[in-house]
């Protein structure tokens, strides 16, 4: 049994909460908002995020983050807007050597640098985790079979992460391709942004299956120049996360582009949807591709359509209307 320590109570954290205690481990459910717990401890579950899903009297919830010391695994599951701002707060309460997994999938937005980089320089004293992979929180807190990667730096903290959280239910490969495994998180919010505008235009299924197709070969060609291993992107973190964010309901990013592509402006679609990971990527994608070089076409008119203002359908007869091209690419699987 391990003691551990979810920071944050939203869909996923709370869900991580869930599956951990159902394990057998001690946990803790932190939040900064006190009145989120006091609603989940009032129904017994999160009745906004996870309804219908029993969250157990024992684990234990607080507001108070001096809950880490003494945690064998802290779990830092907030929107990626707050990890720099968490980080910030860890370092005065984290114990030396902690082992901290961060589940955010997202690119810093001032830095345009990935989380497990800025966690690792911010808290130079802990050991740091990425997990990622296709795993909605509605499923993961039902016991829904998923597999998904733990990634590290070094091996043996990779495996530290799968040796404590993986379950009947939840099947974890560790990887040490850290930039490849949490680029692929991040990146995959982009596309599927763009793939929920395509079904917003009712684009059909062929230009859905190009899309996430090309999507995949931009993720790549951007991880293997930022020096990630082309092969990540073949396994759950780059195509598994792709083709169940793309093609799920429970995706906020599809949601919120089904929205647009039906004809609601970014900024309002946003509003209703909620947190929307790749309005926020594909900024820092733009960035990425300009810093190393390389071209993220599908990401590229993406972003004009949600911060320049770009209709949909003219950004998807730029795409179609390309110049003629080899499909294989050099970085895509060597």
């Amino acid at each position: 049994m391990a003691n551990i320590v979810v920071l944050g109570a939203g869909g996923w954290g709370t869900a991580l909460a869930i599956m951990a205690h159902r394990h057998g481990n001690a946990v803790t459910l932190w939040s900064a908002f006190p009145e989120e717990l006091d609603s989940i401890r009032r129904h017994g579950q999160h009745k906004k995020l996870l309804p219908g899903v029993a969250v157990s009297p024992h684990i234990e919830m607080t507001d108070d983050l001096a809950c880490v010391k003494g945690a064998d695994l802290v779990i830092l599951a907030v929107p990626s807007f707050a990890i720099c701002e968490m980080a910030k707060k860890l370092a005065d309460v984290l114990p030396a050597g902690a082992l901290l997994v961060n589940v955010g999938k997202g690119i810093d937005a001032e830095s345009n640098r990935l989380f497990g980089d800025l966690l690792t320089e911010m808290l130079p004293a802990a050991r740091v985790a990425v997990l990622s992979g296709p795993s909605h929180a509605e499923e993961v807190a039902r016991a829904v079979p998923t597999s998904v990667v733990s990634a590290a730096a070094d091996a043996a903290t990779a495996e530290e992460v799968q040796k404590i959280l993986m379950n009947p239910a939840f099947r974890i490969y560790a990887n040490t391709d850290m930039v490849g495994v949490e680029l692929g998180g991040a990146m995959k919010n982009v596309i599927a942004l763009s793939a929920g505008i395509a079904d917003g235009l009712d684009m059909g299924d062929n230009a859905k299956a190009a899309l996430m197709t090309r999507g995949l070969s931009e993720i790549a060609r951007l991880g293997v120049a930022m020096g990630a291993r082309p092969e990540t992107f073949a396994g759950l973190s780059g195509m598994g996360d792709l083709i169940v964010t793309c093609g799920s309901m429970h995706s906020r990013n599809r949601r919120a582009g089904i929205l647009i592509g039906q004809g609601m402006l970014p900024a309002e679609a946003i509003r209703k949807v909620g947190t929307v990971e790749g309005y926020l990527a594909v900024a820092a994608a733009r960035t990425l591709a300009e810093r190393y070089g390389v071209e993220l076409p599908i990401s590229e008119q993406c972003y004009r359509i949600c911060y320049e203002g770009m209709a949909p359908k003219e950004a998807l007869a730029a795409l179609m209307q390309r110049p003629r091209n080899y499909e294989t690419d050099r970085n895509w699987l060597g």
